[in-house]
């Protein structure tokens, strides 16, 4: 695993983040690739230039436009394509996440759903070049952990396409409401941004905790310069490091595979609907796309016996699943809380059986062993088939998995 420590005494840029990274010798292909095969070779230019700030040096990167009349990117198209890109499973996961987290927060502050959320704010070409890049340049690296100093956020106001808006900027406070962000002082500092929502998503997504570094032996250090001038150095480090076993850590921080996400939490207390009406509902979110639905028995005021239904949500799947339930459900309102969760890393394979093809999911374990279970509906399908027990279908797709299966 690869320890990457991220020190931010005057902020956070995805424009920084990037130039640290090659200024670690990330090779610029890396960057490229990627975004080539979004169709937007063409449509940008990195200049990279080695500078002094306060005395010390360091990469200043810039990403030039070169798209003659920028489209409008609303992160409902933008998703779409991020999906459809032919990228490694890693990246993509990354990469929405990114996007995904900063639509939920531009959609909170300017009050409309995340696929409304468009180009200044979400879909600008430079934040794409930074979100990919950076998120390519740490899986190059093989990051496994990244730690980050509480970062500055700034103070007074900012001119953006919506205005004159205060600071810290209203993305950044909420990207750091919903993470539990911890925001460095910026007393001191003249008035100005200091973090961008970009940058901020960009760490959000991948610190596993804000504060100080635990010990380690660096291996190499990129330096990252920002582009105004301060009465200090105004630079991100960012440190591959090796971290010294002999420290205790916390369980998960040495597991390099543990994922951290968010998830919005849907509820609703039903009283008035019938079981197969609740079944219905149910169903329903489930194909509009949500992570997993499950009810409880509740009793409310005046004794009365009721069902909560609790929907867990990706962020930018929860416009649509609001509708669902305004539509097939009696509740005149739903609850909405994000919440984080660890996952661990997983996959899906098509296993050949003697019975014939069963899907297989699977989870990678924090030791490195690949947990595998066959998707039921294959088990039934097979069991029909064939006229056998379920329960001898199972015993030979595990037979099989077990056999001819190395992961």
């Amino acid at each position: 695993m690869v320890l990457a420590l991220l020190d931010a005494p005057t902020g956070l840029a995805g424009n920084m983040l990037l130039a640290a990274l090659l200024d670690l010798g990330l090779p610029e292909e890396q960057i490229h690739r990627p975004l080539a095969a979004l169709g937007l070779a063409d449509a940008y230019r990195l200049e990279l230039e080695e500078r002094r700030s306060g005395g010390l040096r360091g990469l200043h990167l810039t990403v030039v436009n070169r798209e003659p009349q920028p489209p409008h990117r609303h992160w409902g198209e933008l998703r779409g394509q991020l999906q459809a890109a032919p990228w490694e499973p890693a990246l993509k996961q990354r990469v929405l996440g990114v996007f995904g987290l900063l639509a939920q927060a531009e959609a909170a502050v300017h009050g409309h759903s995340p696929e409304q959320v468009h180009f200044h704010e979400v879909g600008a070409l430079d934040a794409l070049v930074d979100v990919v890049g950076v998120c390519a340049g740490l899986l190059h690296f093989g990051v496994g952990e990244l730690v980050c100093s509480p970062p500055p956020a700034g103070h007074g106001v900012v001119a953006t396409a919506h205005g004159t808006l205060p600071l810290p900027a209203p993305a950044v406070l909420e990207l750091a409401r919903l993470r539990a962000i911890p925001l460095a002082s910026a007393e001191g500092f003249p008035p100005g941004e200091l973090t961008t929502p970009t940058g901020l998503a960009l760490v959000a997504c991948w610190a596993s905790r804000f504060g100080h570094a635990p010990t380690h032996v660096p291996r190499q250090v990129g330096v990252g310069l920002g582009s105004r001038q301060l009465d200090r150095p105004n630079l991100l480090r960012l440190t591959l490091a090796e971290s010294l076993l002999a420290e205790p850590q916390p369980a998960e921080a040495t597991q390099a595979d543990l994922q951290l996400e968010t998830v919005l939490i849907q509820q609703a207390q039903i009283d008035d609907a019938t079981p197969e009406d609740l079944a219905f509902l149910s169903e329903e979110l489930r194909r509009a796309g949500a992570l997993e639905v499950f009810s409880q028995s509740i009793a409310m005021k005046k004794g009365r016996v009721a069902q909560l239904l609790t929907a867990l949500v990706a962020p930018e799947q929860a416009s649509a699943l609001r509708q669902v339930w305004w539509l097939h459900s009696t509740s005149l309102g739903v609850r909405e809380q994000a919440q984080s969760r660890w996952v661990l890393p997983r996959r899906s394979l098509e296993l050949d059986t003697p019975l014939g093809p069963v899907r297989i999911k699977q989870a990678r374990l924090p030791d490195g062993r690949w947990r595998s279970k066959p998707e039921h509906d294959d088990l039934v399908a097979l069991a029909r088939q064939h006229t056998l027990g379920i329960d001898q279908v199972r015993a030979i797709v595990q037979h099989t998995l077990e056999h001819s299966f190395q992961p």
